[in-house]
């Protein structure tokens, strides 16, 4: 059964409480520490490390520990069975939490049971670009899908690994469009849109931030951002509801999470200083270098209703594409 302690309404209530009486501004005795299933220098880290700097009033101290591994599993395969009283938190893309239970038969954890969602910080478009394969008048989303119709030897796209959401998101965008797309799975953003550039792949479905210098500069062109609204960083490009693929918008965010044995003041106090740290223009920046919208300051209720919504999405695409579950 889905535990729901953090989604009720006694939880808001609890919020209200803790706001009016100044709680929220009590730091927790011991180290507060920030898992982060990936290695040092990546997206998950970097706003890790932002977010530390900035939990001073709830943490005596707050460090981020990596534990990488397993694409990430590791910190939340540790996480369900961390201390649930605030000192322990993760940091962690989307994926791990709405992809993942689709694509492996065996996972460790199962998110909507283990996990309690506090905050996001931020979420990322993706934007759909071309490279030199396609032919230069090829400039709008329209242009491609009937380029790729007529060329379905050459249709296909690049994204950053098989089973991620960029992955999904170029299935979801061929299923929509009516099109075949060949998935082509790097491991990695980079090498993907090295071979983009190279003119080994036609398209690409990934982060705004790994294109934009090469759209910037000419050498990509940006067919669509994968948002409900036109990204700050590409404003001229259309999103692909407005191309006519509606079905295809997605986003990767980046959410706190608590062990669901986490009570809702836990809960509530921890994403009262999630919140309080987005206002910070140095976490901010750090957002925006990465391409990041900072995050609206969704409830940990509406957060969970994302999350709920997003992994039965997720799951209807990943069984459309036919991907084979793995061990």
């Amino acid at each position: 059964m889905i535990q729901r302690r953090a989604f009720t309404g006694a939880a808001a209530a609890a919020l209200l409480a803790l706001m009016g009486s100044g709680v929220q501004a009590q730091t927790i005795a011991k180290t507060v520490r920030i898992w982060v299933g990936f290695p040092p220098g990546g997206s998950a880290d970097l706003l890790a490390r932002a977010l530390a700097q900035q939990l001073g009033s709830y943490g005596s101290q707050v460090i981020v520990e990596n534990k990488p591994g397993a694409g990430g599993r590791i910190a939340l395969e540790q996480l369900k069975n961390a201390d649930a009283d605030g000192s322990v938190l993760a940091v962690t893309p989307a994926s791990m939490m709405v992809v993942y239970p689709h694509i492996y038969r065996q996972l460790s954890y199962q998110p909507l049971q283990d996990f309690a969602p506090v905050a996001k910080l931020g979420a990322a478009q993706f934007v759909v670009s071309v490279g030199p394969q396609v032919p230069a008048s090829v400039k709008r989303m329209a242009d491609f899908v009937a380029w790729a119709k007529a060329n379905p030897a050459l249709a296909s796209y690049g994204s950053s690994g098989a089973g991620s959401i960029p992955h999904f998101t170029g299935v979801a965008l061929a299923k929509a469009a009516g099109i075949e797309l060949t998935h082509v799975a790097y491991k990695g953003a980079a090498p993907a849109m090295s071979d983009l550039l190279g003119g080994q792949v036609a398209a690409n479905v990934g982060v705004i931030s790994n294109a934009l210098p090469h759209i910037q500069s000419g050498k990509l062109r940006a067919l669509a951002v994968s948002g409900p609204v036109r990204s700050a960083f590409l404003p001229d490009v259309p999103t692909l509801a407005e191309a006519g693929l509606a079905a295809a918008q997605a986003v990767e965010w980046f959410g706190v999470f608590l062990p669901t044995r986490a009570s809702a003041p836990t809960v509530n106090r921890l994403h009262a200083a999630v919140r309080e740290a987005l206002k910070a223009k140095a976490l901010q920046e750090v957002l925006s270098k990465a391409s990041f919208e900072v995050a609206a300051g969704d409830s940990p209720k509406e957060f969970g209703e994302q999350f709920q919504a997003d992994l039965k999405r997720w799951g209807e695409v990943v069984k459309v594409s036919g991907f084979t579950p793995e061990d």
